[in-house]
């Protein structure tokens, strides 16, 4: 996952300081506000995703989500600690993307703002230069992986996702964007496919280093 800019919009401060350092540890940019007034008057230079509270100083969750959305439609992930399923209606039927009831652990909300950040920003696919990992040559453009000058027998989806996790080196993708680039947007079924075919790359390409991330997906990492 590329370096995102975020807006977290929340007055309690040792909360709002816990979700900036886990957003930061992932390289993206954080700026908190404290208020809602605050917040507001950034909405003319907007970020890759807003984190709103509802219950704000200055102005509160609700009519800062309207102007946000009235300008531009930038992702809204709504947080609230008052009543749960009414913030919830009334926070999607004014455009907010996903809502999370508080208490919240900081992990679920970083893993739902990545799905948001995939889902709105997909990952970029690079199909023309090659890329040489850990003695493996992967080139795109002819679909080939070569271990010194053996090509490696991979299936369609094998190199599918081979070509997307090293197109993004570094980067998180999440198990729905790698469906939708591997299986294509209508597909229906188990994510649980997903698994399989990073089982049956692992083996076939030991030295590529696949990363499992608990509950969201896979990165590769560059050694």
């Amino acid at each position: 996952m590329g370096e995102f800019l975020v807006y977290l919009v929340e007055d309690e401060e040792n909360l709002g300081e816990v979700i900036k350092a886990y957003m930061e540890k992932e390289g993206w940019k954080v700026k908190h506000f404290t208020d809602g007034r605050e917040a507001y008057n950034e909405i003319q230079n907007p970020p890759h995703l807003w984190i709103l509270d509802i219950m704000l100083p200055g102005m509160d969750g609700y009519q800062l989500l309207k102007s946000i959305k009235s300008e531009a439609d930038t992702p809204v992930i709504f947080i609230s600690a008052r009543d749960k399923d009414l913030d919830r209606v009334l926070g999607l039927e004014l455009g907010s993307d996903d809502y999370l009831a508080k208490p919240f652990l900081p992990e679920e909300l970083l893993i739902r703002a990545k799905k948001l950040l995939d889902r709105v920003y997909p990952p970029e696919v690079q199909e023309e230069d090659a890329i040489d990992l850990n003695g493996y040559l992967v080139d795109p453009k002819s679909r080939t992986v070569y271990d010194g000058e053996e090509p490696i027998e991979l299936t369609t989806k094998e190199m599918d996702l081979v070509i997307l996790l090293t197109s993004n080196l570094g980067n998180a993708l999440s198990r729905e964007t790698i469906i939708e680039y591997v299986w294509g947007a209508d597909y229906f079924g188990s994510e649980r496919a997903v698994d399989d075919v990073v089982r049956r790359v692992r083996k076939k390409l030991p030295r590529i280093h696949v990363e499992t991330l608990y509950g969201y997906g896979y990165r590769v990492l560059s050694s």
